[in-house]
């Protein structure tokens, strides 16, 4: 511990500069006015994983943006890590909210971060947590102290629904083959408060159109005779939920997985304050499916929401039109057992079912996956919980997460690989939103703990081996 703490402090600056740098680049995977941009990040990534030690790194080409591998074998009798991150973020819209630039870096203190946090987009979700893997192998190869092998795969499209990482995937089996994927692209409950995510929702991700007349009309020569679009779209959202907030898809829950009265007790010994997430967010009183606390909302239950709504007149002063066509995104969050493909297909029947005929539909799938429970009693697991329980001075508590990584299915159908899920954001950090950050502690207390989490699992391995082995000479 002592080796790597000294590490750190030597060159704490440099790892914040570096970092920086990387946020500065507006990786938007997104809008296609930033292509160039994500390809230089991905070219940064190649150089900084060189920079680190790691050996044969190359941007591999993919139909949409590239993927950044690397490895470092240094003994096949080791296990091997495969570490997942992503370098492309999400669009910084609106701009209007954030309080400084959200490619232009700064670093704030604030009452949960006194230590600093990192304002930028990106800054969490997930170059800063990508790059504490970067940054804890530098470390580890320049203290002569990496205890297994170790790959990279970095992809530039996490933020789009990852369209051609399962064919990088399928086509290089061999070339991934390894013991289990750490990924840091989640968080904890609190700075004091270690956790490890085992379970994801899933996700569908689809866009509807809803169409009226030919052309924009006039309001008052045809308000009330001829259907509005926006009108009628939300008419037909509001017919997605009852009053108890329950989806009212036919169909829709026919394989939701119910937690007993036991699990749900468990759950439920997790530190939550029901006063500060309010607080936290300002909202008056929370909303959500009755029957269900807080946080069985957020991870247990699947879950519908409207992302994005738009249509006629939207620009300053006034302009009466019934518009011809109304937009909306919807997105729909997932449990175990439900597939997002049928979920999909079955909101598809449905809204088009209850759309009037004085209107046209269409539903337009975007992206999606399923959800996913990792285990808890993996060597991966206890050698995270070992780690953070060193770095962090207590164990972590295994949580569900109410976000997707739909990657980490894939993962596990078509490389077999359980993912372990290490992250150090906090739910605070807005990733997603204007003013996204990440706390200086965060970003260092990973590249502190990723190396014991390498160290514990080459030993939990090694040991599991000897008695595999003690186990057989025995019969």
């Amino acid at each position: 511990m002592d080796r790597i703490n000294d590490y750190i402090t030597d060159n704490k600056e440099r790892f914040l500069n570096e970092l920086m740098d990387l946020l500065r680049i507006p990786s938007v995977s997104a809008d296609p006015k930033y292509k160039g941009d994500v390809l230089k990040t991905a070219e940064e990534v190649k150089k900084r994983l060189i920079e680190a030690g790691a050996d044969h790194v190359e941007v591999c080409s993919t139909a949409g943006y590239p993927i950044v591998y690397g490895e470092k074998m240094v003994d096949p009798s080791l296990p091997t890590v495969l570490v997942y991150g992503h370098y492309d973020v999400q669009p910084p819209d609106p701009i209007d909210l954030w309080d400084s630039p959200p490619f232009e870096p700064v670093i704030k203190k604030t009452e949960i971060h006194p230590e600093g946090a990192i304002f930028a987009r990106g800054s969490c979700d997930d170059k800063g947590q990508m790059y504490m893997h970067v940054k804890a192998f530098e470390l580890m190869m320049k203290t002569n102290s990496l205890a297994c092998n170790v790959k990279f795969m970095i992809e530039g499209e996490e933020e789009v629904g990852s369209e051609n990482l399962g064919v990088y995937v399928n086509a290089n089996k061999e070339k991934l083959k390894a013991d289990v994927i750490l990924i840091s692209d989640t968080g904890i409950i609190a700075n004091d408060v270690p956790s490890v995510t085992v379970g994801l929702r899933g996700l569908s991700y689809l866009e509807v159109e809803v169409t009226g007349p030919n052309r924009d009309l006039h309001s008052g020569l045809y308000g009330g005779a001829v259907a509005n679009p926006i009108n009628i779209l939300c008419e037909m959202i509001a017919k997605l939920k009852d009053e108890n907030n329950h989806i009212t898809i036919p169909g829709f829950y026919d394989d939701v997985i119910e937690l007993s009265q036991e699990e749900r007790a468990e759950m439920a010994k997790a530190p939550f304050s029901l006063d500060k997430y309010k607080k936290s967010i300002d909202i008056s009183d929370i909303h959500g499916e009755t029957g269900y606390s807080t946080n069985e909302r957020t991870s247990i239950r699947p879950t519908l929401d409207v992302n994005g709504i738009w249509g006629g007149y939207t620009g300053e002063g006034a302009k009466t039109v019934i518009p011809s066509k109304a937009f909306a995104k919807i997105s729909m969050r997932l449990v175990p057992s439900q597939n997002n493909h049928k979920i999909t297909q079955l909101f598809t029947d449905y809204f088009t079912k209850i759309a009037p005929p004085s209107v046209k539909v269409k539903v337009m799938p975007h992206h999606g996956g399923n959800a996913v429970v990792t285990p808890s009693d993996s060597a991966a697991y206890m050698a995270v919980s070992k780690a953070m329980n060193d770095t962090f001075g207590k164990k972590p508590i295994p949580v569900r997460s109410g976000g997707s990584i739909p990657i980490v299915a894939l993962f596990k159908d078509v490389l077999g690989l359980d993912s372990v899920m290490m992250g150090f954001g906090l739910d605070s950090d807005a990733i997603h939103s204007p003013n996204e950050h990440y706390g200086v502690f965060n970003y260092f207390k990973g590249i502190q703990t990723i190396p014991l989490f390498y160290k514990y699992f080459a030993e939990i391995n090694a040991q599991e081996n000897k008695n595999s082995a003690t186990l057989i000479a025995s019969k």
